[in-house]
């Protein structure tokens, strides 16, 4: 065993089943810890981290959650995302922008009535930003202290540096939460939307959207699944995020497949991780043709949830 894969697998913990406590799993990829850069966790948790998968991922017997087993350490991945600056990422706001203003009418369909809104780890505030430009009381919190700032300077909002437990909210105190991108990177998603249900008044609205392991394309792709990162601590299907909802006290309004849009050249960088020839051969053609910022809707297995609280 070399330095590397030792100095990586000192920074790990094992974990029990989040949704049911069990501790009975099957391995459903083994790891690759000869993947392993410890001395890069900083890169690698950051919003635009693309890493692919190298830790062990595990599917409980009893419920049927998929996670990361062994993995980092919580300390690790916390400290991970609130260092560094990730130009990547927000070179994509516009995009994202997109996106969201789409999401946001689900929104109001159910909430016509402008009220509170809270988005945890709203990355560089592009939700958040077009939401408050729609009429919305809106605040944020976000681990990465650069995107906080990004925020600030780009959009003029204030977000929290942090969780939302650094928040200290009192209870009831939101009409709508909104975790975009966010649940399956959490070391504790159980306790995630726990915090989000006291804080979200009686018959608020909770929107979630997640890469849905059990979805066709993520079947088809296998191991080579672009959401398969080392970033992803939890892999969801419809039934264990239902059921992790309802434990909550949430009900499930709507489920849907959630299309972004990003830029063309933009996607094709990001699939280099797992087809690089193509990948780049496609980029090439593209940029020839001036097409790299054209804005692309592409979906890849991702799931958008509103549920709302009981």
């Amino acid at each position: 065993m070399n330095s590397r894969v030792q100095q990586y697998q000192a920074l790990l913990e094992t974990v029990v089943c989040n949704l049911c406590g069990a501790d009975d799993y099957e391995i459903v990829y083994p790891p690759r810890y000869e993947l392993a850069k410890p001395d890069e966790i900083n890169e690698t948790f950051r919003s635009s981290g693309d890493e692919v998968l190298l830790d062990q991922l595990v599917r409980c017997k009893n419920c049927g959650l998929q996670y990361l087993n062994p993995r980092l350490r919580t300390d690790v991945v916390i400290e991970g995302y609130s260092v560094g600056s990730d130009e990547i990422f927000i070179s994509q706001a516009a995009g994202r922008e997109r996106t969201f203003a789409k999401s946001l009418k689900h929104i109001e369909r159910l909430r016509p009535h402008r009220g509170r809104l809270l988005d945890v780890g709203t990355a560089g505030g592009s939700f958040l930003a077009v939401a408050k430009r729609a009429g919305w009381d809106g605040v944020g919190c976000e681990p990465n202290r650069w995107l906080c700032d990004w925020a600030n300077q780009h959009y003029g909002l204030k977000i929290v540096p942090g969780t939302i437990f650094d928040m200290k909210l009192p209870d009831a105190s939101f009409d709508v939460l909104t975790l975009w991108d966010v649940l399956e990177h959490t070391s504790d998603p159980k306790a995630v939307l726990a915090e989000c249900s006291r804080v979200l008044k009686p018959g608020g609205i909770l929107l979630v959207n997640y890469p849905d392991i059990h979805s066709l394309i993520a079947r088809l792709m296998g191991r080579r699944w672009v959401f398969l990162l080392s970033v992803h601590l939890y892999y969801f299907t419809k039934q264990t995020l239902n059921a992790m909802l309802e434990q909550l006290s949430f009900r499930v309004l709507q489920r849907r497949q959630h299309w972004q849009s990003l830029e063309l050249g933009y996607i094709l960088f990001r699939m280099e991780a797992y087809i690089k020839p193509v990948a780049r051969l496609l980029g090439k053609i593209v940029k020839a043709l001036r097409l790299e910022h054209l804005q692309f809707p592409y979906w890849m297995g991702q799931m958008l949830v509103i549920a709302e609280k009981k």
